[in-house]
């Protein structure tokens, strides 16, 4: 780890001491206001303009840095740049934001130009997903829906502890937080009915996920190597796979979920880097029976990130409905992407993985 993942270090500018963006965060996404759209960071209750701040020369000394990194409605360009530059690139906004730095601390005018309100500004969804993989690997929540779709003596698959298990989902749907979702119809089987129904769904699901995006492309027809995959992952998001579930249980034999998936999967706006992520490093569960080789990984590969749900009705409080922690993933993204590509599928910077469901060890 580096100082950038310090807790000791804090900022000059004043962040609510119960954030999620501390200067040891430093996300990243798309907004858009009243100067137009660009690539910007976030910290506290504040996004950072980063093409401002290209503008004003604050990343002159970094290698291979141009403006069309920040003068864009995705991060992709800036995510192509590999992993070397994520870090260098880190490693200065956290320079420039720490509390003894004066560059950008004692120049007021500069401070008014790069830094945005969040009231001020829209979040944009963050990359542009080329191609999107949903993996179910959480044995758990597998072990739950074997249960309930399925015989419950025989709730997991075969082949669910050999391999991470998936599907590829509808990149064009999914849709940054905030957008307006429309409830889904299709074909329902009610079980004392002989035939389906047309029908708007009744059984609308949320999925809580972590999904991670990809940061550097292979060639088709050249897996990557389990041991290189931490280079070709940029960062996470949270990830609400909404799921209609009395659609999915009529059509989801035997290809898999279709409709009841595709009508809108919703992440957040701002991608943490894995950078920001390393000091919650953790041992996954213990993988029984042992993996085949090229999923077989080394060292801490699941992440400990405290997950919670709440359901907030119009015009009503919020109520937490599930707490769920991303450490519980028996399948980790290594093993996720390694598996996708073992077969020479080429993937491109900006694909996104969701974890599946990530249920916990209690109910």
């Amino acid at each position: 780890m580096n100082k950038t993942n310090d807790i000791s270090y804090s900022s000059w500018l004043d962040i609510p001491i119960d954030s999620d963006f501390p200067i040891q965060n430093l996300p990243y996404g798309i907004i858009k206001s009243d100067k137009g759209i660009r690539v910007a960071s976030r910290l506290g209750n504040y996004a950072i303009d980063l093409l401002e701040m290209y503008e004003l020369k604050y990343f002159s000394n970094i290698k291979g840095v141009s403006r069309e990194l920040f003068s864009t409605d995705s991060l992709n360009n800036f995510i192509s740049m590999g992993k070397e530059f994520w870090t260098i690139f880190r490693i200065r906004l956290f320079e420039l934001f720490e509390e003894s730095n004066t560059e950008l601390r004692d120049n007021q005018n500069n401070r008014e130009k790069v830094l945005i309100s969040l009231k001020n500004l829209t979040v944009l969804l963050p990359v542009k997903v080329g191609d999107y993989t949903d993996f179910y690997s959480s044995i758990e929540h597998a072990t739950n829906v074997g249960t309930m779709f399925r015989d419950p003596d025989n709730a997991l698959l075969p082949n669910w502890r050999h391999l991470p298990v998936g599907y590829h989902g509808r990149s064009s749907s999914i849709i940054v937080s905030g957008t307006p979702v429309h409830r889904p119809k299709g074909q329902i089987k009610h079980d004392n009915e002989e035939n389906p129904i047309f029908s708007e769904s009744r059984l609308l699901d949320f999925e809580l996920e972590v999904a991670f995006i990809t940061g550097k492309e292979n060639e088709f027809g050249n897996a990557v190597p389990i041991d290189e995959t931490d280079d070709y992952i940029f960062g996470l998001v949270l990830f609400n796979d909404l799921s209609a579930r009395d659609i999915q249980k009529w059509e989801y034999v035997p290809l898999g979920p279709f409709l009841s998936k595709s009508f809108g999967s919703v992440i957040s706006p701002w991608i943490v880097t894995m950078d920001a992520l390393e000091p919650f490093k953790t041992k996954g569960p213990n993988q029984e029976p042992a993996v085949l080789p090229y999923l077989k990984t080394t060292g801490d590969k699941n992440y400990d990130i405290n997950l919670e749900v709440y359901i907030q009705p119009e015009l009503k409080d919020a109520h937490k409905v599930c707490s769920s922690n991303y450490k519980y993933m028996y399948w980790n993204m290594n093993q996720q992407l390694a598996h996708q590509t073992i077969n020479g599928c080429n993937i491109r910077i900006g694909d996104m993985y969701g974890s599946g469901t990530i249920s916990g060890t209690t109910p």
